[in-house]
This record gives structure tokens, C-alpha cells and sequence, in this order.
């Protein structure tokens, strides 16, 4: 209103315009500007960075989903019906069409061109209507025509899908995922994005946004784009145990950063149900320098073989194989054998897989978040990364996005981001807590 002086507000069209044609483009570009002020005015450490994600949900329709599983099966039908078709329409029409092991589209438009000429050179008219028998030619050729259509459909969902398992028709950026607001309590999933923060001294001074349903595979994503827009690099990472991987810390590790990232088992090994579970590599003895472990039962898991895997990003991880020198006559061996197989309990072996490097920097980071600075740093990631989405969603009601596309629900991140920011620095100003980083930690 003390803008206008006066003059009619633009109409609501006209802002979301300039919001997706104009601030969309430079939106990344204004948040490192404002980050970049935080930092020379020393309103942020440039130290530690705490990440924390969440999903929010898209502005499409609920119920506008495309599965890939869905798709696939549709589409695996189809190719199997085309043999059959081709061969029946080469031996009624006298052509033959070269496809070798796979028919692709390009066949299956060749096959419509021989037979749109045989209807020009024949002069065979195509009927419609209640009443009119059509010709057999009528007939394959629409069939031909169905077949087109749907295989094109098809392409079309699995392209927009790309790695994904699923979109959204009214919002092809938009991920189906299970949402933490679950209204019916029936684990709906609904279209959604990602969303990432990364916060330093209660200041959010960088946004993601992507459509994985968890937050592994969003960490080297979310650095990499730090990098490539700000000055400095952030030395301590902390996260929840959501983003542990060996990846994660391996990039880390090559970066010059340190993971103070909880172990995805952390809560769950401090039980005793955890701590009795003889089953678990963790209960079991290992001798380093021979390189085996030892079960309950006194016998040896030695190594037997080297396993490679590749993730859905590509990395390659290494596993080192065990297995029991004898598992016969064990009394114990139902407590230590454990998961679902067709081989009976008798004739099975104890077996495990273990990843090395994992281990290594599974228990480097432990030391790390049980240290006095590791236990500074999870206390505030609880308070400052998680009580700026806190602030967002909560008090000012942000639930949901009201644009589509990524590029413009980003912006539209962003625009909350910068608000927070300037929210965030009055009340520092004003309740005289300026280059304040982290809250102090509280002993007894």
C-alpha cells in the first residue's frame, strides 16, 4: 500500500507473471547476492552448514499420476501383440517389412505408408457409420493406427519420467511421494518436490529443490550448487541420518569437508534388542589382522570374494564377502540365520556382506558427533535447519506450492527463503544477537 501511493493494485496474473518470466531466471542469483551480504557483514559463519530436507506437496491434481511400473507393463503388451500383427498384415496384403529382433516405430510408419498406397492405388473408400461393413484393409488400418497412438504414449510418460518411477500429468517436474500431512492415514501418495535447506546461523543461505523421495541422493546435488555460487566452501556438513551413505562421505572426504552425519543405526543400536541380536555383524568379534569374524558359536566368517554394486547415481562400492567355515549342528544357528529363502534353515550358511570403506567412515563420523563440537553441532542443526522449515510451513502457512515447474517452485522457495532471511536479521538486530552462530550448548 506505501508503494502504490495511491494506485490500483496489479492484478494477481500479472505478479505471478513476473514471477515465473522474471524473478524465476535470476532467483538463484539473488539468494547467493543476499548470502554474499550475510557473509561480508559476519552475519554467518561460512563454517557450518546444517541440511535438513522436506517434501511439499505440488499444485497438480492428486490423482493426474503416471507409474512406471504401469507404463512398462502396458507398453511390454503391446510389442508382444506386434509380431503377430505384422506377420497376419504381410500375408493379407502380399509386402514384407525388415525388422530384425525389435519392432520400432519407424516399422510400424513404414507399414502405414505401403498401406495407405495400396488404398490410393485400389481406390478403396474408408467408411463410417452405423450400417456400413468396413474392408479388411479399414479394419488393419486402424488397428495400425491404435497401435501408433499408444506405443507414441508410451515414449512420451517414459521420457518425462526419465529416472523416475512416477509424475504428474498437470505438472510433469512433480514426484509422487508419501507426504508426512497424511490426512486419511492411509499413506497416500501425493505429487510433490524435495526441498532442501541449507542453513548457517539460523539464516537459510542456500535452496534446492528435486524429485527424489529421500534425501541420500540430494546431498552431492545440493554442494555441488553451493560451489558453483558461492565464494567458500562450508568445512563442517552436519545432517540427519537420512543423507548417510558411503558416497556422501567419500565426496566429502575428496571436498576437504567434514560429515557430522548420525548413522542411520545410531538409535536403533543403543537398544538391547540391537545389542542381543547375535545375528548382526556388529555383536560379532573381528580379528583386523586376519581378517575374519567370529559368531557366537566360536566359528570363523571368512572371507570368501569380492562383490562390486552401483547405486542409482553411478558410484561403484565394494563389499567384502564372509562366510561361516561350518554352520552344520549349530544349536543357535535359527537365531543367526535369519531372512527368507527356499533352502531350509539346515542346508544354509551363514553369509555376509561387508563394505570396508563404509565402516571406516561410518565410525570416523561417530567420533566426529560424540565429540563436545559434534555435540554443539547436532543441537543446533535440530534448532536452526529444522526451525527454519518450521517457520515456513508453520507460521506462515506455506503447505503448498501455488505455481508448477521446477524452475518455478524454486523461485518460489526462494521468495520464502528471502523472506525468512529478512525476518531473521530484524529480530537479530533487534533483540541485539548479531554474528551469533550457534546457541550454546546446555549441560547439566
Amino acid at each position: 500500500m506505501y508503494l502504490l501511493e495511491g494506485s490500483p493494485a496489479p492484478d494477481y496474473t500479472t505478479i505471478a507473471r513476473f514471477r515465473s518470466i522474471h524473478f524465476a531466471p535470476v532467483s538463484e542469483n539473488l539468494l547467493a547476492q543476499f548470502t554474499q551480504m550475510l557473509a561480508e557483514n559476519k552475519e554467518i559463519s561460512m563454517k557450518n552448514l546444517f541440511i535438513d530436507g522436506t517434501k511439499l506437496e505440488a499444485a497438480s491434481n492428486k490423482y493426474t499420476f503416471v507409474w512406471k511400473g504401469s507404463v512398462t507393463k502396458n507398453q511390454k503388451k503391446l510389442m508382444d501383440k506386434l509380431p503377430t500383427f505384422l506377420k497376419q498384415t504381410e500375408e493379407n496384403f502380399g509386402f514384407k517389412i525388415l525388422y530384425g529382433e525389435e519392432i520400432k516405430m519407424h516399422h510400424l510408419e513404414k507399414l502405414r505408408r505401403k498401406l495407405c498406397k495400396i488404398k490410393n492405388d485400389e481406390d478403396i473408400q474408408f467408411v463410417s457409420g452405423i450400417g456400413k461393413r468396413k474392408s479388411p484393409l479399414q479394419k488393419t488400418f486402424e488397428q495400425l493406427d491404435e497401435y501408433i497412438s499408444r506405443l507414441k504414449k508410451y515414449n512420451k510418460h517414459l521420457h518425462l519420467m526419465g529416472d523416475r518411477n512416477s509424475y504428474s500429468k498437470t505438472d510433469p517436474d512433480a514426484t509422487f511421494m508419501r507426504m508426512k500431512e497424511d490426512a486419511m492415514k492411509n499413506g497416500q501418495l501425493k505429487p510433490g518436490y524435495n526441498i532442501q535447506f541449507g542453513v548457517d546461523a539460523e539464516y537459510i543461505v542456500w535452496i534446492s529443490a528435486g524429485p527424489q523421495p529421500t534425501d541420500t541422493t540430494t546431498l552431492i546435488p545440493f554442494l555441488d550448487s553451493i560451489k558453483s555460487r558461492l565464494k567458500y566452501t562450508y568445512r563442517n556438513i552436519v545432517a540427519d541420518s537420512g543423507y548417510e551413505s558411503e558416497e556422501n562421505y567419500v565426496y566429502l572426504d575428496e571436498n576437504g569437508q567434514l560429515a557430522f552425519i548420525k548413522p542411520s543405526n545410531y538409535e536403533i543400536s543403543k537398544t538391547r534388542k540391537y545389542k542381543t541380536d547375535i545375528s548382526r555383524k556388529e555383536n560379532m568379534s573381528y580379528d583386523k589382522e586376519n581378517d575374519f569374524y567370529i559368531c557366537s558359536s566360536g566359528k570363523k566368517l571368512v572371507a570368501t570374494g569380492i562383490k562390486f554394486s552401483k547405486s542409482k547415481t553411478g558410484y561403484r562400492s565394494e563389499k567384502t564377502c564372509y562366510t561361516c567355515e561350518d554352520c552344520t549342528q549349530c544349536p543357535i544357528k535359527s537365531k543367526c540365520i535369519k531372512g527368507n529363502s527356499k533352502k531350509p534353515l539346515e542346508e544354509r550358511t551363514k553369509h555376509l556382506e561387508v563394505s570396508k570403506l563404509f565402516q571406516q567412515k561410518r565410525e570416523a563420523a561417530i567420533t566426529r558427533i560424540l565429540s563436545d563440537e559434534g555435540k554443539e553441532l547436532r543441537m543446533n542443526r535440530s534448532i536452526q535447519s529444522e526451525g527454519a522449515f518450521g517457520e515456513i510451513k508453520q507460521d506462515m502457512g506455506f503447505r503448498r506450492f501455488l505455481c508448477k515447474g521446477k524452475k518455478n517452485i524454486l523461485a518460489e522457495c526462494i521468495l520464502l527463503g528471502l523472506a525468512h532471511n529478512v525476518n531473521k536479521l530484524h529480530n537479530k538486530i533487534q533483540s541485539e544477537r548479531c554474528s551469533t552462530y550457534l546457541h550454546p550448548l546446555k549441560t547439566a
